[in-house]
């Protein structure tokens, strides 16, 4: 996909139903953004085969999932180079509690969003992700109490 796609006002009032609900039937979005149902389906199409729409997804509700702790943790690595970034994030790859990561940068390195069962989880990964890795310098811990806005 190109760093910007071209998208018109029909494009982008399709994206933002689909965001909020993929599986809104085609005749329904035609009717909210005012196309008939098969330019919408056409449209669809070329968003997903250009990779503006990267995937179509499910998101279950954590807490059935036994993972209702959300934490946002804020790491800072002690050098940034190539090869230790890349085995930083092979790390995170690896642990089925990261949910999502950003390379950023200003005060911390990375970002990462982590859903655990508890805090005792919590625990035994920052040994194992944080403490364990000579490169990590320093993590400071965001403990979302609840979501305000999102899914």
């Amino acid at each position: 996909m190109p760093e910007t796609a071209t998208l018109d006002r029909f494009d982008r009032a399709l994206l933002a139903e689909v965001q909020a609900d993929t599986l809104t039937p085609a005749r329904i979005l035609a009717e909210r953004i005012g196309l008939s149902e098969s330019a919408v389906l056409r449209r669809l199409r070329r968003l997903r085969q250009e990779g503006v729409i990267v995937a179509d997804v499910a998101v279950v509700h954590p807490a059935v999932l036994g993972t209702p702790l959300c934490l946002h943790v804020l790491v800072s690595l002690e050098r940034e180079t190539s090869d230790r970034l890349d085995a930083f994030v092979r790390t995170l790859r690896g642990r089925p509690e990261v949910r999502a990561a950003w390379y950023v940068t200003g005060e911390a390195d990375f970002v990462i969003e982590l859903r655990l069962p508890g805090m005792a989880d919590y625990e035994a990964f920052t040994r194992a992700v944080f403490h364990d890795d000579p490169n990590v310098k320093a993590f400071r811990t965001l403990v979302a109490m609840r979501q305000v806005i999102g899914i």
